[in-house]
């Protein structure tokens, strides 16, 4: 079953307390985005919404840029996907997850206040790379496990093919201003499978 990886780190005797406070910040983040927009996450209206301190923050965050995408990666996550021998299934478990995602209160708010930030920050730009490289990295996965077992093109150019999966539905959900739905990501699995295919 698809499921968000989570932090692997050792909990400590400290670790529920900070999960609390990373909690409550990335909360305040997100419900501040939908109801405001981007413009409203400031590092002291996040502090004050969350109730912890501006310095419990700095240290996790240092950045409003860090928030925002730790905000972001929060509600869209790493997957984890299981290899169901069959990447049209695989790849169907893919986009309901992000589809679930991208229709939760203020997401779309959330996604494009953090590429628009991403755009006119240079230094945020590698963070923002970053963050893409490591919420895309299963379908990275499923295209690789597919071309292994045979229904992939071998000669898939699979940096290409992972934004041709990605893409899709952020444009029908920040572009063109629509949510996107169930029909839309089984279009988009019959097209993606049809590209991406063995050919002969």
């Amino acid at each position: 079953m698809v499921g968000m990886q989570q932090d692997g780190a050792a909990r400590g005797p400290g670790r529920p307390r900070e999960e609390r406070v990373t909690g409550a910040v990335l909360t305040a983040v997100v419900d501040l985005v939908t109801e405001q927009g981007i413009g409203a996450v400031t590092m002291d209206a996040v502090a004050s919404r969350a109730g912890v301190s501006k310095p419990a923050m700095y240290r996790r965050w240092p950045t409003k840029q860090d928030l925002i995408i730790a905000a972001a990666e929060s509600r869209l996550g790493v997957l984890s996907v299981p290899d169901l021998g069959d990447f049209r299934a695989e790849l169907r478990l893919v986009l309901t997850a992000r589809l679930e995602a991208y229709r939760l209160p203020g997401s779309d708010r959330l996604i494009a206040g953090l590429i628009g930030a991403a755009a006119e920050t240079g230094a945020g730009r590698g963070q923002y790379a970053e963050y893409t490289e490591r919420i895309t990295s299963e379908t990275r996965r499923i295209l690789e496990r597919g071309m292994a077992r045979g229904d992939v093109d071998p000669d898939t150019d699979v940096r290409a093919a992972t934004t041709l999966v990605a893409a899709p539905l952020l444009f029908r959900l920040i572009g063109e201003q629509e949510t996107p739905d169930a029909r839309f990501v089984e279009t988009l699995v019959e097209l993606v499978a049809r590209a991406v295919g063995p050919t002969g």
